[in-house]
């Protein structure tokens, strides 16, 4: 499955950058998100909780940046499985920001996931809708991070 979109927020680069890269902010943002920790500088530990049709997955997974180029470019690779075992997922992400006119960024990603088990029967449609919904409300609640700082 391929989830991929853009969204702009208006915030300086680097002040994004920094804040997509934060674990608190994180937690405070992703819809669900019960822990979000910093191993070490390149991995994360995750743990969230989603609602999909008539299953509730607690995820437990990692993320590795494996490319960073501050403050452009993130490469991620994921892999984790569902605490109740309805599922396991591997994922490779690239987010890219580009500064705009006017003082916004634009923030573009790119996200190969790969679902097995349970999950996986409700089929790409249904799994994309449920991630555009988490991306949505991700979105606003960082927006709303972002203006209580700038």
């Amino acid at each position: 499955m391929i989830l991929e979109g853009k969204f702009a927020l208006k915030a300086p680069i680097q002040l994004l950058w920094d804040t997509l890269l934060d674990p608190e902010t994180l937690q405070a943002c992703i819809p669900g998100a019960e822990k979000i920790a910093r191993f070490d500088e390149k991995t994360y530990d995750c743990l969230v909780k989603q609602k999909v049709g008539p299953i509730t997955v607690r995820f437990k997974f990692k993320v590795i940046l494996v490319k960073v180029q501050p403050p452009e470019h993130i490469e991620m690779e994921g892999e984790g499985e569902d605490i109740g075992k309805a599922g396991r997922f591997v994922q490779r992400t690239t987010i890219d920001l580009k500064e705009n006119k006017g003082g916004e960024v634009e923030l573009s990603y790119n996200c190969k996931a790969n679902i097995v088990g349970k999950l996986a029967m409700f089929g790409d449609r249904i799994l994309k809708a449920k991630a555009k919904k988490v991306e949505k409300e991700f979105t606003e609640a960082l927006h709303e991070k972002l203006k209580s700082v700038v």
